[in-house]
């Protein structure tokens, strides 16, 4: 089905894809040319991007994959790096000027190759005319050519100085590389295999199927990872067929869904996020503006747009309010595809296929679930990078979680259950108590973190059991124990700070891992404790309150628990900061 609605994809797209036998490919340096081959420039395609900057894309025919020893015999038409467009060496050791120029030779036969199909085609014979001549030594007195190599394995190809189209984009090496026989190999065997025909499974046709599929690297992957692959020799082949014979695919198609799947994996793609280490991509079956939202819904907000995602949501739950038609009520179909790297592979790490209404749904539910009490300052909405960045340790150079160390299967896990409305993972709410047991800090990002969890187990588990949810600020209603006693260190640990101000370290940095998991070993101290600190509050009428407070939070719990349940100590948490953050709003209005 992955394949299918990629393929349907790319033909609701082709028009603004690349034909078949072409790809975008970022082209740094076009070799400007007259009509006859002559040297006129060295353009420098590239543009400032934040501090970088990044080449312009042109359509060009698809790279040829190689490797081992006998890469150097595949050169791609009318562009490549500056090996084979130029023969310049990368290196000035005697084997990498003969490998240049090696390089340099197969390059100018492929040239030949297609100036012998189109011998009146002037953009073609331009160009081999100015690889034939001594014309080619002038790209290398050019000042643009620092710039260029500069740049390792520098990608060219050419123009003439009269179109704005480059060279390889004219109808004659369209119709050349559409009736091309390309290798399909991009690994070093040297035998051909066969033409094969069978039954396509994207399409359902006969016809040829395409033995190694093209690839699709992604964050994280080798250049050359494909999500359909098939060691060979290696015990995957089944009843003797060879690699990707193994799911029959046409050639047709393989380009289809690679070309399109590109298309969204490209740089600075709308289609493209990242969620821990997942690459997740996300399509409909046809325009809809939740292809233009999803990735402010899910992203990052930009530095210089930090209001995204805000709108995002807003843009959510309040468009019936501006008079267009809810997204609930839209039955697209709308596709969440997560890709993650696996050593020469690319990993499927969830597939959720549904339509928009559901997926707004979801989302909508998911938003409702993290909400929680906060400061003025904080943002209303909190990414899921922000929330998987709760769960894993702080640093000076990384004071909201190091992203490298988020573990590998839960941003997928997580992403998952959010498209599909079920219980968050497990491991989601185990990585969160435990970074506040470890850091001693219940942040504004976990405590939403923890409250959504058990909010969503509720709804989705107990709902029969009639357990009180998790509210989104102080519920005094609420008897669980864990949340009441987190509510009660909060208070403890107020009446500490208001009766030895500007303390350094309070009863949470001592205590709180005990407290919040062994009630009983922590409690009967801190009460003792708490004693002393009244006494030394010199307002009698605030130590009157906060015993009556204390009081109020202790009625119906008879003694303190032995031992809190992981979600029981996710409660505790917030508990513990729904308090806090009632002490400050209530100071806020005095």
């Amino acid at each position: 089905m992955i394949l299918q609605s990629l393929y349907n994809l790319y033909l609701r797209r082709q028009d603004e894809l690349p034909p078949e036998g072409f790809e975008q490919k970022e082209i740094p340096f076009l070799i400007i040319l007259d009509h006859v081959g002559n040297f006129v420039g060295l353009q420098d395609t590239r543009t400032p991007s934040g501090k970088k900057l990044v080449a312009k894309p042109f359509r060009v025919p698809k790279e040829t994959g190689r490797s081992g020893k006998n890469a150097w015999q595949v050169a791609n038409l009318l562009w490549d790096h500056y090996g084979y467009v130029l023969g310049w060496p990368k290196s000035e050791s005697d084997s990498d000027k003969e490998m240049a120029q090696k390089q340099h030779g197969m390059f100018v036969s492929r040239v030949e190759a297609i100036v012998a199909e189109y011998p009146n085609d002037r953009g073609v014979q331009a160009v081999h005319s100015f690889l034939t001549s001594d014309e080619l030594q002038k790209v290398f007195q050019h000042p643009a050519w620092q710039e260029c190599k500069k740049i390792p394995g520098c990608n060219l190809s050419f123009r003439l100085s009269d179109e704005l189209s480059l060279v390889c984009e004219n109808e004659n090496v369209r119709v050349f590389v559409a009736n091309s026989s390309e290798a399909e190999d991009d690994d070093d065997d040297s035998t051909i295999a066969p033409e094969i025909e069978g039954i396509c499974l994207v399409t359902g046709e006969r016809t040829s199927i395409i033995r190694l599929h093209p690839r699709t690297p992604i964050l994280g992957a080798k250049s050359n990872a494909k999500i359909v692959s098939f060691q060979k020799s290696m015990g995957f082949d089944s009843y003797g067929k060879l690699q990707s014979y193994n799911a029959p695919t046409s050639k047709r198609a393989a380009f289809a869904y690679t070309t399109v799947l590109n298309h969204m994996l490209a740089k600075g793609s709308r289609q493209k996020l990242m969620v821990g280490d997942t690459t997740t991509v996300f399509w409909a079956e046809k325009k809809n503006q939740m292809e233009d939202i999803f990735a402010d819904l899910f992203g990052e907000p930009a530095k210089e747009n930090p209001d995204q995602l805000n709108a995002a949501v807003q843009s959510l739950f309040e468009a019936p309010k501006t008079g267009a038609p809810p997204l609930e009520d839209d039955y697209t179909r709308f596709y969440v595809l997560g890709l993650a790297p696996n050593a020469a592979r690319i990993a499927v790490r969830f597939w959720q296929a549904g339509t928009v209404g559901e997926t707004a749904r979801h989302i909508r539910q998911h938003f409702d679930e993290i909400n929680i009490t906060h400061s003025q300052q904080a943002r209303e909405h909190l990414s899921i990078m922000t929330l998987l960045k709760a769960t894993v340790p702080t640093s000076n150079k990384y004071p909201y979680g190091d992203p490298d160390k988020i573990p590998p299967n839960l941003g997928g896990d997580f992403m998952k259950a959010i498209l599909a409305g079920t219980s968050y993972p497990q491991t989601l709410l185990a990585a969160a108590v435990r970074r506040v047991r470890a850091e001693r800090e219940v942040s504004y990002p976990r405590a939403a973190l923890i409250k959504a969890f058990l909010s969503r187990e509720t709804r989705l588990r107990y709902s029969e059991k009639n357990e009180k949810e998790v509210g989104m600020s102080l519920d005094s209603g609420n008897t669980n124990a864990g949340y009441r006693i987190g509510r009660l260190f909060a208070v403890l640990e107020k009446i500490q700070e208001e009766a030895s101000p500007g303390i350094n370290a309070t009863i949470r940095d001592r205590f709180y891992g005990a407290a919040s998991s062994t009630p009983v070993t922590a409690f009967p101290h801190l009460m003792k404790l708490k004693n002393h600190h009244l006494g030394k509050l010199e307002n009698r009428g605030r130590a009157v309150n906060m015993e009556k407070l204390i009081g109020e939070i202790m009625d119906g719990v008879s003694d303190f628990p032995t031992h809190l349940s992981l979600q029981d100590q996710g409660r505790f948490a917030v508990g513990y900061y729904h308090q806090r953050q009632d002490f400050f709003t209530k100071k806020e209005n005095q």
